[in-house]
């Protein structure tokens, strides 16, 4: 019994011991956290989908506060919340935070069932990145689309689907958030986060490979065979040709889509512009100009007195 009691009483002192140190060490060795976090992270949109280069959105909301201490906000901003959420943010840490243009993914292949037609079958586990580390896939193109689905998985919004007709995938841009996730799922840097533009009208080419034209064309019909007529045509340097194939930098572009006339193979792609008219249609209804105006008055006077001389 006494060998209890003494158990009891040391294992009582052991604890007290231990309960003061734990005391001691978390007063002295506190972490004091900025209240202003917390309030940040409550108006975040807690998706965490690390689209803001942060790890989560608690990362991101201490890195909000800390730009603020800095006195700018320049380069922080929130995919998922967009500029509603940053203007609240703003408003509570009493900052300006500058408007940025929204941005949504393009998957930059046009590499259909019928331009690329599959020369081979893969059997394996059914991953892009699987595939990729396998070879160039199914098809004869090594840099397009494998059309396993990696970005569809990673989308935590479900703004990616894969078409069953082509094989590739699609982007819903009233869904997409350009959280950046399929960006970095695929393995091949087929996806892109583009300027949503006006009314969602872009012009991007629609074609990463890199192989010689000759080589490209073979391997998928729509390939960008890197002929350079697109950047001849563009008055405003958007275009470059760099490793075979065409780049159009979308903080340059003007969509006035004059490249996409251009492009023998239509690599280049106009996305959501108004169907235009055909050039019968358009030369029909185009208004006479100064000249041809004048040309005809010139014509009418001249052949007036003609007429009347053979009626005298």
């Amino acid at each position: 019994m006494d060998f209890f009691i003494y158990a009891v009483i040391v294992l009582g002192a052991i604890a007290l011991v231990a309960s003061v140190v734990l005391y001691v060490c978390s007063r002295k060795f506190a972490v004091k956290e900025d209240p202003r976090i917390g309030k940040v992270l409550a108006a975040l949109p807690g998706a965490n989908c690390g689209g803001c280069g942060f790890p989560g959105c608690s990362g991101m909301a201490a890195a909000l506060v800390k730009g603020c201490d800095a006195g700018s906000l320049d380069g922080l901003s929130c995919p998922v919340g967009g500029a509603d959420v940053m203007s609240e943010i703003a408003d509570l840490l009493g900052m300006a935070v500058a408007n940025t243009d929204p941005m949504v993914a393009v998957v930059r292949c046009n590499g259909t069932c019928e331009n690329r037609p599959r020369i081979v079958e893969y059997s394996g586990l059914r991953t892009c990145a699987a595939m990729n580390a396998c070879g160039a896939g199914e098809t004869g193109c090594g840099f397009g689309c494998l059309g396993c689905g990696d970005c569809v998985s990673a989308c935590q919004f479900g703004a990616i689907a894969i078409d069953e007709a082509t094989g590739l995938p699609t982007v819903d841009e009233d869904i997409c958030v350009a959280c950046g996730a399929c960006v970095k799922a695929c393995p091949r840097n087929i996806i892109e986060l583009r300027k949503k533009g006006v009314k969602g009208r872009k012009v991007y080419v629609q074609c990463v490979n890199k192989d010689k034209g000759a080589v490209a064309r073979k391997s998928c019909k729509a390939a960008c065979i890197g002929c350079g007529k697109c950047e001849k045509a563009c008055q405003f340097g958007a275009i470059t040709v760099e490793n075979n194939v065409s780049y159009i930098d979308f903080n340059k572009c003007r969509l006035c889509r004059k490249c996409v006339d251009e492009c023998p193979t239509h690599a280049i792609v106009a996305v959501n512009f108004p169907a235009r008219k055909p050039k019968a249609e358009a030369a029909a209804s185009k208004p006479a100009s100064a000249e041809q105006k004048t040309e005809t008055a010139s014509r009418t006077i001249t052949e007036t007195p003609k007429s009347e001389e053979v009626k005298s």
